[in-house]
């Protein structure tokens, strides 16, 4: 299996990026009929998830619980101050396993890979991975 990085730079502290169009065009490029897309996060504060992506409000609903959840101030000893960060990627993850059938991300109606950034803005990058025939 051949991983690519996909660069995904980020415009704020906290925010969804769907990259759904970059994942799937690692896909393509990979020939894969029938098979498995790994998509893999290689930062502490930031992580993968498959959420709605035909309503916006889902990502700003979900930031807004995630910091409700885990304020930015808090009783953390990290000395860098972005502990919240750290905790709202572990809860969200660091990667997804997608299956590719038909050559295509078998992703539901209105799911979409997000990129959800909670220490930026900064440059950032995923690894794609695509097994199969």
């Amino acid at each position: 299996m051949k991983w690519t990085q996909v660069e995904v730079p980020t415009a704020a502290r906290t925010q969804f990026l769907d990259i759904t169009g970059a994942v799937a065009s690692e896909v393509a490029k990979s020939g894969v009929k029938t098979g498995i897309c790994y998509v893999y996060m290689p930062h502490t504060t930031a992580g993968l998830t498959i959420n709605e992506n035909a309503d916006p409000d889902v990502a700003r609903d979900i930031l807004a619980a995630l910091a409700r959840l885990v304020p930015l101030a808090g009783d953390y000893r990290h000395a860098e101050g972005n502990s919240d960060a750290h905790v709202k990627a572990s809860l969200v993850g660091f990667t997804l396993t997608v299956p590719v059938i038909d050559g295509r991300l078998a992703l539901g109606t209105w799911q979409g890979i997000y990129f959800c950034e909670f220490d930026g803005p900064r440059h950032r990058h995923v690894l794609v991975g695509v097994i199969g025939q």
